[in-house]
């Protein structure tokens, strides 16, 4: 029985909840394995092969292969574990961040700085905020991926 999940209907905000740690647990694993420099060289060296050696689904695969969090994190990575992705393509948590928002490294940086995005029209879906589905993808980077 699934549970009900009321913050389901936050725009742009995945949960990672049981049901996501349960459907990411061999993404996040290997992104753990991330950590030993020697993982880090076969991966950079043959990226397919490496992910094949794991029991993931195509999907997390296929996302990972692209570079795309937002997918990743859809297919159950919890952003913690694909940092290491990220740095092992050499990426700093801030450019990920923008990557994810479509957005680049600056324009990123600044709305951070500025505040962030305005809570006015994004706590529920469908309300016309920044952070809105229709509202993506933000910035001048469009495409997903770092």
């Amino acid at each position: 029985m699934a549970l009900d999940k009321p913050y389901a209907d936050v725009p742009g905000t995945t949960i990672f909840d049981a049901e996501q740690s349960r459907k990411g647990y061999w993404l996040n694993q290997f992104c753990m394995s991330l950590m030993k420099a020697e993982n880090r060289q076969r991966f950079l060296a043959d990226q397919r092969k490496v992910l094949d050696e794991w029991p993931m689904t195509e999907a997390q695969k296929a996302a990972v292969l692209a570079r795309d969090l937002n997918r990743c994190i859809a297919e159950g990575g919890n952003i913690y574990f694909l940092a290491k992705l990220g740095a092992t393509h050499g990426k700093s948590f801030q450019q990920m961040a923008g990557s994810m928002t479509g957005m680049t490294e600056e324009e990123y940086r600044d709305m951070m700085v500025a505040g962030g995005r305005s809570v006015e029209g994004n706590r529920r879906v469908g309300e016309g905020g920044t952070a809105q589905a229709n509202r993506q993808p933000q910035g001048s980077a469009a495409k997903p991926g770092f």
